[in-house]
């Protein structure tokens, strides 16, 4: 198996539904009460790609895609329109976006998160595919537009200069989620009138 870095159509996917799932043990006492247990430490993203099929070409190439990938055999990028910034979604990205690591003058590379905060709870998602060209990086607020790379096949910021110690590392992207489809058939419908449509092309985020 391979990832392949290509995007699934964007004009399809922006139809699509899905978000995150997370799996939780629940157990019930027989007094009643319950105890819950995560067995998940990070969820995981579930979409269903038919809800963007608009017309028979979207059929076409919804087809040629998925043999592309051999089915469930490949891994490509796909991105989730309700979630693909490290900002709000009406917002354009910025260097100071989400804090990615504190320098300590020796280490270079810096993983770029994403950090879901609600009240006092967060929660940081690791991004390992940032979109080509929309990574931004600042040093104590500071945007760097040199002395820095980003591997989009990982999102490992590298600097060539270790930052100073205490130094706060941020950055801001667009990102794309790393899928693969979750069936090796797709049952494809067309009417006499040349209307088509599939029944379901489920995806699945994958996690290493």
């Amino acid at each position: 198996m391979a990832f392949h870095e290509v995007r699934f159509p964007d004009d399809i996917s922006r139809g699509a539904r899905g978000g995150p799932e997370r799996r939780t043990q629940i157990i019930e006492l027989a007094s009643g009460d319950e105890e819950r247990n995560a067995s998940w430490a990070n969820s995981r993203r579930r979409y269903d790609a038919a809800y963007g099929i608009r017309r028979v070409d979207d059929l076409a190439t919804v087809v040629a895609f998925f043999e592309a990938r051999n089915g469930r055999l490949h891994g490509f990028r796909w991105k989730d329109w309700a979630d693909y910034k490290s900002c709000l979604p009406s917002a354009t990205p910025a260097a100071t976006d989400q804090a990615i690591g504190t320098g300590d003058g020796a280490t270079t590379d810096f993983q770029l998160v994403k950090i879901y905060t609600s009240g006092s709870q967060s929660w940081t998602r690791t991004i390992t595919k940032p979109v080509a060209g929309t990574v931004k990086v600042a040093i104590d607020g500071v945007e760097q537009t040199t002395g820095w790379s980003v591997d989009t096949t990982t999102g490992v910021v590298s600097f060539t200069t270790a930052p100073a110690a205490g130094a706060t590392i941020t950055a801001g992207f667009e990102f794309d989620v790393p899928v693969r489809f979750d069936t090796d058939t797709l049952d494809v419908t067309l009417d006499l009138k040349r209307l088509g449509s599939i029944t379901s092309i489920p995806l699945l985020e994958i996690r290493r």
